[in-house]
């Protein structure tokens, strides 16, 4: 670096920062130089967690598969059964899915009110409503009639084994 690109540096940021370029004082022997410290160590990565959400929501699906075969219902095609077969079929699904979510988690409503009657916004909290119908543009309401009263999960108490790998549910081999 020459003298003169040295001061016209130096001038200007004492001018406007008050401090002497470090290079400059680093040049000059204005300081001594700092030895290099070694970069620490990074640390390890944390622990991969036991149970996640994702994890969460393959073990309930994994618990009404095995109770109410929830998920062989969902991914059959029932268009070739009569609406006497599915209704027989879902009233049997239903009542287990039904004692499964009670046995594993506490669920109730967002709001505690009758549907098809008038309720106010106003002391909902934030996302727990949406709003349907003919919205204004602002996207705010002081209320409206309550056509679902939503659900939210009070308690979840899952058995403490996750299902590993993905696996809801075992496939089933009948030996003879």
């Amino acid at each position: 670096m020459s003298r003169i690109s040295a001061a016209f540096k130096s001038f200007f940021s004492i001018l406007f920062s008050g401090q002497l370029p470090a290079d400059v004082a680093h040049t000059f022997g204005y300081v001594k130089a700092a030895a290099a410290k070694p970069a620490p160590a990074a640390p390890p990565p944390p622990p991969k967690p036991q149970v996640g959400p994702a994890d969460g929501a393959v073990q309930i699906l994994s618990l009404l598969q095995s109770d109410a075969r929830m998920i062989d219902f969902l991914m059959e095609d029932i268009s070739t059964y009569s609406d006497d077969q599915v209704g027989a079929a879902v009233r049997d699904i239903q009542g287990k899915a039904h004692e499964t979510l009670e046995r594993y988690m506490k669920l109730a409503p967002v709001v505690d009110g009758v549907e098809g009657v008038y309720i106010k916004t106003e002391g909902l909290g934030k996302g727990s409503y949406k709003l349907v119908g003919n919205v204004p543009p602002n996207g705010k309401a002081p209320g409206g009639l309550l056509r679902h009263k939503g659900w939210k999960a009070e308690k979840v108490d899952l058995p403490a084994a996750a299902p590993a790998g993905g696996l809801l549910v075992p496939a089933e081999i009948e030996v003879e």
